[in-house]
């Protein structure tokens, strides 16, 4: 069985401004951040997390905005 090795952060207390309104929780998961809202997000709160993590793979889910890990070199 695979153990995990990846630190996973969770409940990150930031400012005001950092993250979208309604956002319930934020999850690290080595550098992948996973942003859970009480609802849905809208397209706006996607672009401002865009903002947030420019040259990142950014996706939204309904209440669930993931930040993607970069892609890792190529032949390791």
């Amino acid at each position: 069985m695979t153990q995990a090795t990846e630190i996973i952060r969770t409940h990150e207390d930031s400012g005001e401004d950092a993250w979208p309104l309604g956002t319930r929780a934020v999850s690290h998961i080595g550098s992948a951040c996973v942003i859970e809202g009480t609802g849905d997000f809208a397209p706006e709160d996607l672009h401002l997390v865009r903002r947030r993590f420019p040259g990142r793979y950014v996706t939204l889910d309904g209440d669930v905005i993931t930040v993607w890990p970069p892609p890792s070199p190529r032949g390791r």
